[in-house]
């Protein structure tokens, strides 16, 4: 085990039982410079060179991977680099371009309605806040927080499957809610780590501690997680479950 004796995690899990909000929120930023030293590298995983990229790529990633958007996006980004492009763009066209990505009638909808109404209400720029980009077409408050804090650094947390995941199993929350969500792990942080502490658990999550067999074994936060145990423990066993790419 990478963390220590069966005996060292068993009292800690006792700790955890009855920690205090203190101790929380010190567990909780202590996984999280965990994480970071495990992942120097972590960022988002999707490819883009504005935030109108960003916008359109976080909306073809739902139900697929973030490698399957990267694949597409360079032919479409290059057949419409913009929402000027993309507004007038044929339906058929841009459902060819983007079918990889699974959903491809109801995300051509999406990006062809959000990139008109650029246009028309924000004179085709990218809004920088929360409450004008979920305004948008087919952008939810998941999506506004990924554009807001990689495109244009105001600090978010974006609540996917992974954050989610991990926010319980760290014992950090019990909500399911994803907005209840956002707001139980920001009160544990202050703002200006929310945008990376977000890299670093989408990371874990698509590397290590994932949804049905989460790599217990070979995780380094061992001592500071209450569900250790819950994958296998055996550091050879788990270690074949650690994936070297991220994979939504």
């Amino acid at each position: 085990m990478p963390a220590g004796s069966a005996a060292a995690v068993s009292a800690d899990r006792k700790i955890l039982a009855g920690e205090s909000r203190t101790s929380l929120v010190r567990r909780a930023r202590r996984i999280n410079r965990m994480l970071g030293a495990t992942y120097p590298d972590a960022r988002c995983e999707l490819h883009f060179e504005s935030p109108f990229q960003l916008l359109i790529a976080t909306v073809l990633s739902a139900q697929t991977t973030d490698k399957r958007v990267n694949a597409i996006s360079p032919a479409l980004f290059a057949r419409y680099p913009g929402p000027a492009e993309l507004a007038a763009a044929l339906r058929e066209d841009v459902e060819q371009l983007i079918a990889p990505t699974g959903f491809f009638r109801a995300k051509t909808d999406s990006i062809l309605k959000l990139s008109a109404d650029l246009l028309e209400r924000f004179d085709g720029v990218v809004p920088n806040r929360l409450d004008d980009l979920v305004s948008l077409p087919g952008v939810g408050r998941k999506t506004a927080n990924v554009v807001l804090g990689d495109a244009f650094g105001v600090p978010g947390i974006t609540v996917d499957t992974h954050v989610g995941r991990l926010a319980r199993r760290f014992g950090w929350t019990t909500e399911t809610d994803p907005v209840k969500v956002e707001h139980a792990v920001g009160a544990l942080f202050p703002q200006r780590d929310w945008t990376q502490l977000n890299h670093h658990l989408i990371w874990h999550g698509r590397r290590r501690c994932h949804a049905r067999k989460p790599a217990c074994g070979a995780c380094p936060l061992s001592r500071l997680c209450p569900m250790y145990g819950e994958g296998p423990t055996d550091p050879a066993v788990a270690a074949k479950l650690v994936r070297t790419e991220g994979r939504a």
